[in-house]
């Protein structure tokens, strides 16, 4: 099904315009999240899949920007479609939406590829904000979901070299990569570091790009999982 959204014009971050798909195998759950974001001048287009595979097909067929995605759906998961979503279509923004508000379903999906989850309960505010945030290259993530990710990353310990991991990065963009990785807002790194939140911004996206990586979610799992941020340093 999909419900087109009226209004245009204000959007948060400046973002506007833009084609969300929400797959969840509830169907109450699914239209409900329709109608939310139909009124959201933000949100231009709302379709919905009942389950993993009809998402898939979904994207493949037609351009979407944000894919909110259930993690646990019988048959595929959320998990997998993720990365199935990502392999067909790499700039695609896909949100978990979970009953839970962490655990390592969630970690698996971020590693898959995902910016960021939002739990069912969302206000129709967080749910419009977290799909424009994701959309603007952003993650969606609050600190304490930060905290509670880092948790889990750090029980795997470091896989990795950190000396090879930082080889790729500047000075600088060392020093903004371990900033990254304690959850540090770019507002937060500028004044820490005295540089100018442009000049943070810079730093990220050349960080982003010459690592591979998503988002600034992404960016902390690296740094834990290859040693270049470890508990108590």
């Amino acid at each position: 099904m999909d419900a087109a959204g009226g209004a245009a014009g204000a959007g948060g971050r400046g973002v506007t315009g833009l084609r969300v798909l929400v797959v969840d195998d509830q169907e109450l759950f699914r239209e409900a999240i329709a109608v939310m974001l139909v009124r959201d001048p933000r949100i231009a287009e709302v379709a919905t899949a009942v389950d993993a595979h009809e998402g898939i097909a979904h994207v493949h067929a037609r351009a979407v920007d944000v894919v909110l995605m259930d993690i646990r759906m019988p048959g595929m998961d959320g998990i997998t479609a993720t990365r199935e979503i990502l392999r067909l279509k790499p700039a695609t923004r896909i949100l978990i939406l979970t009953t839970f508000d962490l655990d390592a379903y969630v970690l698996d999906a971020i590693r898959a590829g995902a910016s960021g989850f939002l739990t069912k309960d969302a206000s129709p505010q967080e749910l419009g904000d977290a799909i424009a945030a994701v959309a603007a290259g952003d993650a969606a993530m609050s600190a304490r979901a930060t905290t509670a990710l880092l948790g889990f990353v750090r029980e795997g310990g470091p896989t990795a070299d950190p000396d090879a991991a930082l080889k790729p990065l500047s000075r600088r963009e060392r020093e903004v990569a371990h900033a990254l990785a304690t959850g540090s807002s770019n507002d937060e790194i500028a004044r820490t570091l005295f540089l100018s939140e442009n000049t943070v911004k810079t730093h990220v996206k050349a960080i982003l790009a010459k690592l591979g990586l998503a988002d600034r979610v992404h960016v902390v799992i690296w740094a834990y999982e290859n040693g270049v941020r470890q508990p108590g340093r």
